[in-house]
């Protein structure tokens, strides 16, 4: 075991290895494969390259070396291509803040059968006066942020459920493509095999 998988139970440790394809004795070699890609895109601004930061998109492409540059890539040129929905990305945020403390999303205390967290979204609840569907998504982009620092979620994943029951027509007419575009885009960088969107 590596100091990258300290905290890890065994049972989750055998899991990585068996579905992630995740081998303890060979991680920083992994590790440095896909940081000696980053040369290939001087186009996009890596901001993080360090080793526990780099595993998260190995495990959620089950050490693909390739797979996992491409999604970190994309990672970081979604960010770049949006500057104005990170700018501050935190908690405290105004916008944010709103969004979370009106349940966009709820997130779960207890972990389904699987050990993935579960993201809760009630679209019906939505009050366009109060959040906007850009805040609503930032403050989902940050909870997804937050917890997939969590090893044992890298492992075994997330779900995200949206219930779109009672969604009314005049709250439908604010989801342009664009916005559904910008959205799905920002989502795919947490997809995993692990994880799954219910809607």
């Amino acid at each position: 075991m590596t100091h990258l998988q300290a905290g890890l139970s065994p049972e989750t440790i055998e899991k990585a290895r068996l579905e992630l394809n995740e081998n303890p004795d060979i991680l920083h070699q992994d590790i440095q494969q896909v940081r000696d890609m980053i040369i290939t895109r001087p186009d996009i601004g890596f901001l993080r390259t360090d080793d526990a930061f780099i595993l998260r998109f190995l495990r959620a492409r089950k050490f693909h070396q390739t797979e996992a540059f491409r999604l970190l890539a994309q990672y970081f040129q979604y960010r770049q291509l949006n500057l104005d929905m990170f700018k501050n990305f935190k908690a405290d945020d105004p916008g944010i803040k709103r969004a979370l403390t009106d349940g966009f999303p709820g997130v779960l205390e207890n972990r389904d059968h699987c050990g993935r967290k579960i993201l809760l979204l009630f679209a019906a609840n939505w009050d366009q006066s109060r959040n906007s569907f850009i805040d609503i998504l930032r403050a989902i982009l940050l909870s997804l942020e937050v917890l997939i620092e969590d090893q044992e979620l890298q492992i075994n994943g997330f779900i995200l459920i949206i219930d779109w029951s009672n969604f009314s027509f005049k709250q439908a007419s604010k989801l342009t493509p664009s916005i559904l575009k910008l959205a799905i885009e920002g989502l795919q960088n947490f997809r995993s095999d692990a994880s799954a969107i219910t809607m």
